[in-house]
């Protein structure tokens, strides 16, 4: 039976990519979609965020990169479709899972499950999207380029807590979604045998095996997840384009109709808005266009070549007789036969043996873990793990501008604590310790904790040395006693979701004693059942400790709470602010490791348009503004775990799992952070930090990303291309044929490589243009002394001249 998608009266399969809006900037969104197109993707795929939306109950935010029409018809005008999972719960690594907190707030309400107040909420959310989308007529049904829609999200991998409810609550889901007439299909992720009419869809690295539980539901792979996101602590993450690309044709091969990767652009969690908690600012997730929108080769190019092999054969896949062929204990062939024509997929499923074939009277190489495509049943066109595209090296350039100076000038300004670490004074007082969800609402990371303790002059106390013990749900806490820090305490990574105790020795004073603690949350929560129920911040018990016991329980005091700090609240970030205050801000000396402080500094925007960073390398943990807008938390002093990495060398064949191939374990998780150019002016640019651990500001630089130099590494009789882009290949650094030795940045000669000076040729055809191509033959590099043959270059681009 035909399971393929019929858009328009056509037999279709599809080849979409994620782009998430609020994860870049609405001036980003032309080229990125334009790349993705480039790339051959049919469609973009994107999420709904309910707390980017409706930040507060009833008050609604779609300016900027919330501008969710002018995203969808940023895609329309590439002449793409869209998916829409409006969920409205997305998990996405985002600050809890899209949830507005206010949500969790509300008098009555249970999230995720059969709850009158929150399906209420959760539809009126719903209903808006639709209706603003019906309005400017995007869905297919009114001639617009939205495909399919989606309700939830993968609500069946934590149903089963929910119990009886759950069940009701998922066929509420399917009824309100069907209720609002769309006329395009929906669809819930992760959910088996979902209700009718919702369609079932599959999400992970591999998603070959997959069968929808209703014979006639399309095959659809709604996440092929491109690489991994990143925590503090983390180590880089790589998916292999040559694994990635084997999951996309193993798909195709096994009947699959469309696929989605997640993510085909990340970008970055600007503001407060990662999840986890303990999630990076970088979303970059290794996709095939990088966290600031370049191409991220070999990966783009190898998965274009793929799709464009895959539309070529797309009437064999969606018309075809599907029969099967096994050429060996290792290789299976699978031919689409029409009357027209065939078309085969040759799969090598084994994880370490290469395997020689005949297939139709012709002799076929397929590697370990490997497709070959062969769009007319005879010449293989493409195969999944020999790439020949083109890997390009980032590199990251420090700003050059005439009349800049390389180091910054500096201010500073004492973040105010004095009121609540030394006076105790709040907003509410209960008694009680409060979760830090309940009462800060999510308008901050930071929520302040103040108590006293009467000492008496006969209480034991007074004369021993008493530990504060403080439980913490494993985000960060920073101590004070009577005004005097005490120390911090965070989670280590892999624990934070753990609550973690804090310790520290005090010594009370007869009277009045305050105890204020600064909880700082690093996102909230967003995946697993009843996930937001977890708690954040503080938590009971919170004592006094002497001589081993416990002497008092704190957990039941006056407690006093402020929300935020006063920096934040007076947006000492903000440009018109920061210039009223300008008195304030002091040039000398500039204090360095010190901790609640604010930095600004000034400087000019790097010519070009290549995409900009900030290295923030020497400082501690905080938030950064740039010109008023937040680029996010950074926390450079968060070192990647050294045991996350392993010795050997990271191989594409088997499985992938995301703790396979990291890398820069050992080194700061995260370093660069994106300064969108829209966020940039022609004149004078101002950065604000607010330095939360202490750090030295004196090393921060703004940097270009931009491809320092391009290698090709590939099989004989391929035409290849290398490119620097906009720039001219300056020098030809190394050039063989044969069997040469290393990888990109670090190739060697081997002793059965060809007499011929590749270098000498290719500086010939391709120094002093932007590109230049090629076929790879004997003919043109000689005749080297071993079977498989390759040819290894690796090309400079030019430096840009101001």
């Amino acid at each position: 039976m035909d399971m393929s998608i019929i858009i328009d009266g056509n037999h279709r399969i599809i080849l979409s990519g994620s782009i998430h809006y609020p994860r870049s900037t609405a001036q980003m969104w032309p080229d990125l979609i334009r790349k993705a197109k480039e790339g051959g993707l049919d469609a973009v795929e994107t999420y709904v965020f309910w707390n980017a939306h409706e930040p507060a109950r009833r008050q609604y935010d779609f300016s900027g990169n919330h501008d969710i029409i002018r995203f969808l018809k940023t895609i329309q005008d590439q002449s793409l479709y869209a998916i829409l999972r409006i969920g409205p719960y997305t998990c996405a690594e985002w600050n809890y899972g899209g949830f507005p907190v206010w949500l969790h707030n509300m008098p009555g309400v249970s999230l995720r499950t059969k709850n009158d107040v929150f399906m209420n909420e959760m539809k009126n959310f719903t209903t808006l999207i639709v209706d603003m989308v019906k309005k400017e007529k995007l869905f297919a049904s009114q001639g617009g380029n939205i495909i399919l829609a989606q309700i939830e999200n993968e609500y069946g991998n934590v149903m089963d807590p929910y119990g009886d409810d759950g069940k009701s609550y998922i066929n509420w889901c399917a009824q309100m979604a069907d209720s609002l007439d769309i006329g395009v299909p929906w669809i819930m992720c992760q959910q088996t045998a979902a209700p009718k009419p919702m369609l079932e869809t599959f999400n992970g690295w591999y998603c070959d095996e997959y069968k929808p539980k209703d014979p006639n539901t399309p095959k659809m792979w709604t996440e092929n997840w491109t690489g991994w996101f990143k925590s503090w602590g983390g180590a880089d993450p790589l998916r292999t384009p040559e694994d990635l690309a084997y999951s996309v044709a193993r798909f195709f091969q096994k009947g699959g109709t469309l696929q989605n990767y997640y993510m085909y652009h990340g970008g970055t969690n600007f503001g407060r808005t990662s999840g986890g908690p303990y999630i990076t600012t970088t979303y970059d997730y290794n996709a095939p266009l990088d966290e600031y929108g370049n191409l991220n080769q070999p990966k783009w190019g190898h998965l274009k070549q793929l799709h464009d092999i895959l539309h070529s054969i797309e009437y064999s896949l969606t018309n075809g007789d599907v029969t099967n062929e096994k050429l060996s204990n290792l290789v299976m062939a699978t031919i689409y036969q029409t009357k027209e024509k065939s078309s085969c997929f040759l799969s090598n499923t084994n994880t370490k043996i290469d395997a020689n074939v005949n297939f139709g009277g012709i002799n076929y190489f397929v590697p370990a873990w490997s497709i070959s495509i062969l769009p007319d049943c005879r010449e293989e066109a493409y195969n999944t793990a020999k790439v020949s595209t083109q890997t390009s090296l980032m590199i990251k350039k420090l700003n050059k501008v005439e009349g800049e100076t390389s180091s910054l000038k500096w201010t500073w300004r004492p973040e105010l604590i004095e009121s609540a670490s030394v006076q105790g004074r709040g907003d509410v007082s209960l008694n009680k310790i409060v979760d830090q969800k309940d009462m800060a609402n999510d308008a901050s990371d930071y929520l302040w904790y103040m108590t006293s303790i009467d000492v008496a002059k006969d209480d034991p106390m007074l004369n021993g040395t008493v530990t504060l013990r403080v439980n913490d749900t494993g985000h960060v806490l920073h101590a004070f006693f009577n005004g005097e820090y005490i120390g911090s305490q965070w989670s280590k990574y892999g624990n934070n979701n753990v609550t973690y105790v804090f310790e520290r020795n005090i010594n009370l004073s007869l009277g009045k004693n305050l105890i204020s603690l600064l909880s700082v949350t690093v996102g909230f929560k967003n995946y697993g059942p009843m996930f937001d129920l977890i708690g954040a911040g503080i938590t009971s018990p919170i004592e006094l400790v002497l001589n081993k016991n416990i002497v008092k329980d704190l957990s039941s005091n006056k407690w006093t709470y402020k929300v935020g700090l006063n920096g934040i609240s007076n947006k000492f970030f903000d440009i018109d602010c920061a210039s009223k205050s300008s008195s304030k801000w002091v040039s000398d000396p500039i204090p360095i490791y010190r901790n609640f402080t604010w930095y600004k500094t000034t400087f000019k925007a790097p010519l070009e348009n290549k995409p900009v960073v900030v290295d923030l390398l020497g400082l501690g943990k905080g938030m950064a503004w740039m010109n008023g807008h937040s680029l996010g938390r950074y926390w450079p002093s968060y070192i990647a775990d050294k045991q996350l990495c392993k010795t050997e060398t990271c191989d594409y064949r088997g499985r992938y799992s995301n703790s396979k191939c990291v890398s820069k374990c050992g080194e700061p998780t995260q370093r660069w952070y994106h300064v969108p150019r829209s966020f940039l002016k022609d004149g004078e640019n101002t950065l604000v930090l607010f330095e939360e651990f202490g750090g030295n500001p004196s090393g921060v630089q703004f940097q270009t990303v931009e491809i320092g130099s391009v290698c090709i590494n590939t099989h004989e009789g391929k035409e290849v291309e290398l490119s620097c882009q906009d720039r001219p290949i300056s020098k030809i650094k190394f050039a063989s044929f044969g069997s040469p030795q290393g990888v990109c940045g670090s190739f060697d000669k081997s002793e059965n490589d060809s007499e011929v000076d590749a270098l000498s040729i290719l500086e010939k055809e391709c120094v002093g243009k932007e590109s230049c191509s090629f076929k790879i033959t004997e003919d043109k590099f000689g005749t080297p002394s071993c079977e498989v043959k390759k040819l290894a270059v690796e090309a400079v681009c030019e430096e840009f001249t101001f």
